[in-house]
């Protein structure tokens, strides 16, 4: 049996805005149209009924924060997927249990002396979960994204790179190395990656978190005939990038493989590319980032002028260490501090970072003792069951939002009244794409009145049709968060759709749009 699920964090083009009239009633079939629903603008109904939702439903609950008043509930007490809105749960509990400010310390440990400038043990780096590792950090101190970014290279052309260095923590941690008075180290280099153990969708989910654990590979077309040209960042041996890609015709084709393990650190792409094309990025995936990262910090030491004479191509192994409570008990001789958990999260939130909201989970089962990822999946509806939150109205099995979670567009409502009734509202508010602004909304609704009022999470996730020729199924398309509504109210929303069908890919991200009008004609009505 054959099933393939495909995650979409795309934006489109921000499609027409119609008139607004509010009217009630309901939709008595699935299989019939809306006619109207209490309370929603009825332009809505005509991006409701369009002919690839015929088979589907959608689920909308809307509520005033400042009165509580439900404004619109259309099926709001149903479960249905969800998509990466799931972040919201899992950044949240984040939040709920340290709050924005929160940072991480990544150590540098030594065991042995120091004895004139050599080091006669070993360097350990501990991995701590810090998602961006100074590689995303602004002069400001705040976290650099793309609305459409690198993690999402592959599946989704468009996609482009920040401009800081990714490898700018392990530069600070080596310089503190050598600023601590080593200048060389006689045993091993090791990152210690015990905190937690986890997979997300086929990929390890570690505590060592380099460039999102990801090379990427820039393509930018050449002369026509001859090939592209090649940028790999970050330059790390023995990795390169053997490249077959050859520049065609403006006009023509554009189709690069995604990158493939070769022999060596060999990473292999092939495909071709318009002369007339942008550069295209796509990305190559560790399956061991711990031995990336310690060739990484090696280079890194050798450039801060610490001599290392272990082999920097050695896979990482942590079997010698001593037990990670000693470990952390060891001389530190570097440490990086992390961005505030409010700018981390914006990280994850923003471009849908899957990994990322995934490494929280895994964060909240370490800080319970359990090495576990899924751990921190029941610690998380705990937080949120201290917080007043109605847990058994949603079902969730991850923190990113693969397929095979559950919640009630009610709930997800109630989510963000929580967080809106807190003191750092508008800084959770700020971790949320933005209507026709930026992330995974940036082009959503950019024409519309209510871009720039409109704070949400989107969700998507689609299959592949084979019964019926290969067309697209929308599993889910979802939006949900708070908006400043055109008269000055304070709402939360979501709004979600199910069940879509589209001829092909391109068709379905047209869903994106639909639901973003839908919020925009409510954030217009109130």
């Amino acid at each position: 049996m054959r099933r393939r699920n495909v995650r979409l964090a795309a934006t489109v083009l921000a499609g027409m805005l119609v008139a607004v009239a509010v009217t009630s009633c309901t939709r008595s079939s699935s299989n019939e149209e809306y006619g109207s629903v209490a309370g929603l603008p009825h332009a809505a109904l005509a991006v409701m009924n369009q002919p690839q939702y015929a088979n589907g439903r959608w689920l909308i609950s809307v509520r005033d924060l400042d009165s509580g008043k439900q404004l619109i509930n259309l099926d709001g007490d149903k479960m249905a997927e969800p998509g990466s809105f799931v972040k919201t749960y899992s950044t949240g509990a984040v939040w709920l249990k340290w709050g924005p400010d929160h940072t991480i310390s990544t150590p540098v440990k030594r065991t042995g002396e120091v004895v004139d400038g050599t080091l006669n043990g070993n360097l350990v780096l501990v991995g701590k979960g810090d998602l961006t590792m100074g590689g995303r950090t602004k002069a400001d101190g705040t976290v650099d994204f793309t609305n459409l970014d690198h993690n999402d290279a592959n599946p989704l052309p468009g996609s482009t790179l920040t401009r800081e260095d990714p490898l700018t923590g392990l530069n600070e941690l080596a310089e503190q190395v050598k600023a601590s008075g080593i200048n060389a180290v006689s045993g091993q280099v090791v990152v210690d990656d015990r905190l937690f153990d986890g997979t997300l969708g086929g990929q390890p989910v570690t505590p060592i978190i380099i460039n999102q654990n990801l090379i990427d590979v820039l393509v930018t077309p050449g002369a026509v005939g001859h090939p592209a040209s090649i940028q790999m960042t970050p330059a790390v041996a023995p990795w390169k990038v053997t490249s077959s890609v050859q520049t065609v015709a403006a006009g023509g084709t554009t189709k690069i493989s995604d990158p493939k393990s070769g022999q060596n650190g060999e990473i292999v792409v092939s495909g071709t590319i318009a002369a007339d094309s942008v550069p295209q990025l796509k990305v190559y995936a560790f399956t061991d980032p711990a031995t990336f990262a310690r060739t990484a910090f090696i280079e890194a030491l050798g450039r801060a002028g610490v001599k290392v004479t272990a082999d920097p191509l050695a896979t990482n192994s942590t079997a010698a260490l001593a037990p990670e409570n000693e470990v952390d008990a060891l001389p530190s001789v570097a440490q990086l501090q992390s961005l505030p958990l409010a700018q981390e999260a914006t990280y994850v939130m923003k471009i849908s970072y899957n990994r990322g909201a995934q490494t929280f989970v895994c964060l909240l089962a370490a800080d319970a003792g359990s090495k576990d990822c899924d751990d921190g999946m029941g610690i998380a509806g705990e937080l949120w069951a201290d917080a007043g939150l109605n847990t058994a109205d949603a079902a969730l099995i991850d923190g990113s939002g693969l397929p095979g979670n559950l919640i009630t567009p009610d709930n997800a409502v109630e989510v963000q009244t929580i967080m809106a009734k807190r003191p750092d509202a508008a800084r959770w508010k700020a971790t949320l794409p933005i209507l026709g602004v930026d992330g995974s909304l940036a082009t959503v609704q950019a024409d519309s009145p209510a871009a720039g009022k409109v704070f949400a999470k989107t969700g998507s996730l689609l299959a592949v049709d084979d019964f019926n020729g290969g067309r697209i199924r929308l599993i889910t398309k979802t939006l949900g968060g708070v908006m400043d509504t055109k008269s000055g109210h304070h709402l939360a929303f979501t709004i979600m759709v199910n069940q879509g069908f589209y001829p092909t890919v391109d068709g379905v991200l047209e869903a994106n749009n639909d639901v973003g009008k839908v919020a925009a004609l409510i954030q217009q009505a109130y």
